[in-house]
């Protein structure tokens, strides 16, 4: 790290007179106490250009959209002043406020309050701040096939109210942008602030100098993609002890998501992860389903597909047993998710157990559990539904450690512990 530093020193040193920006912030920047109960004592999240003297954040919002509204700026299609007229945006469903929300080390990759800032900063409204949304909560309708053939196959039900009779599926869903409270990511990662700064800084091509030259700004707003939750049936069910909860956590693969590629189980593990939500859901439970955006273990999709070359080109062709290692010989490393960070999603709703978690993955089950919340039940994919393609990829992350087969629960043993069915 010390080499880093000293290349990212000499960076700045070439830099600071251009980049450090002194009058971008000043005393009318509001303070943000992370973790505060109170949203006003917190303090907005004010990443918007269009008073750059209120901006208390490194960084924009909209993620990686951010990049795409300079260019609508650039070309003139955008003014560059243009505030949101955030009328009848309120969000559709109230998700919290849950105990997690004000404990500084739950929560520390979004920000809880980010659905209702148009309700909680008012006040700071009519003084003209600019302050926007990072989360959107709205209603939908979603009707994938595989489910309509598990209607009629007689594992769901057209109960009309969760599933519809042409197959639409009613859900809540939640639209998250990243928001990053640095000291609570270091700590969470186990490294030094002022290392995590460096890194990003430098990594960043020094995209955001204020990571190192404004070490009072705790916040920051990457520009990365963030996550979709889904949620199937009542919102309420979540928190109830009483009442069942599945949950998959689902990594984006476009190429198997949307495509249907059938290299990896993504698309059928989705699949299945919903039709147990659904399930769960019409047994007078809830279904989550969060899809966050990344893409090949978040090494992004130029390297996961130079990958599948290289594995099918191999002497031997492509093989479990070197699976990780030509992703290793390409990217330097089998996985970029920092799985870690993941469960703040899941405070953010309040979760505390889950009855069924529909993974077999070692990496998010010890992420979830390690941060306070019980997990019941581990659900494998059906044999059935591996593609022929994938099982290179199954067995390769069973033999890595990645997943834990013969290691799930027995369903009836369970359900005769807490008094109440489980969904087969």
């Amino acid at each position: 790290m010390s080499v880093q530093k000293t290349s990212v020193q000499k960076t700045v040193s070439r830099h600071i007179v251009l980049t450090s920006h002194p009058n971008r912030f000043s005393s009318k920047s509001l303070p943000i106490q992370w973790g505060e109960a109170d949203a006003l004592k917190r303090g907005a999240i004010i990443g918007t250009l269009t008073n750059a003297s209120h901006r208390n954040v490194i960084g924009t919002h909209s993620g990686s959209y951010a990049v795409y509204r300079a260019l609508a700026v650039a070309s003139g299609r955008l003014q560059a002043d243009h505030r949101a007229d955030l009328t009848n945006t309120a969000p559709a469903a109230l998700i919290g406020p849950h105990p997690a929300w004000t404990d500084p080390e739950k929560i520390v990759s979004l920000d809880p309050f980010g659905a209702l800032v148009r309700e909680l900063y008012t006040p700071l409204y009519e003084q003209g701040y600019d302050i926007r949304p990072t989360i959107a909560i709205t209603k939908a309708h979603i009707n994938m096939p595989e489910l309509q053939e598990a209607a009629q196959r007689g594992r769901l039900q057209f109960d009309g109210k969760i599933m519809k009779a042409n197959g639409d599926l009613v859900v809540t869903k939640a639209a998250i942008e990243p928001v990053w409270y640095l000291p609570g990511m270091a700590k969470r990662l186990e490294v030094g602030e002022t290392d995590l700064r460096y890194a990003l800084f430098e990594q960043t091509g020094g995209m955001f100098p204020e990571l190192i030259t404004r070490s009072d700004l705790e916040v920051f707003l990457p520009p990365i993609g963030g996550m979709t939750v889904y949620i199937v049936g009542d919102i309420a069910a979540i928190t109830d002890p009483d009442r069942p909860l599945a949950v998959r956590v689902h990594d984006e693969c476009n190429g198997s998501d949307v495509f249907g590629s059938d290299i990896c189980t993504c698309r059928p593990y989705l699949v299945h992860g919903i039709e147990a939500c659904v399930q769960t859901a019409q047994e007078g439970g809830a279904g989550v389903i969060v899809y966050l955006r990344k893409e090949g273990r978040a090494l992004g999709e130029v390297t996961k597909f130079l990958v599948y070359n290289a594995r099918k080109r191999q002497e031997g062709g492509d093989r479990a047993d070197a699976y990780f290692a030509r992703t290793e010989c390409v990217a330097g490393v089998q996985d970029m998710r920092f799985q870690e960070l993941m469960p703040d999603v899941l405070h953010w709703l309040g979760i505390t157990r889950i009855d069924r978690l529909i993974s077999m993955s070692n990496l998010k089950y010890n992420a979830i559990t390690q941060s306070g919340i019980e997990v019941v039940e581990r659900v494998p994919i059906p044999e059935d539904m591996v593609p022929a393609d994938a099982k290179v990829e199954i067995e390769a992350k069973k033999a890595a450690g990645y997943y834990t087969p013969g290691e799930v629960p027995d369903a009836a043993l369970l359900a005769a512990t807490r008094g109440r069915s489980l969904v087969d």
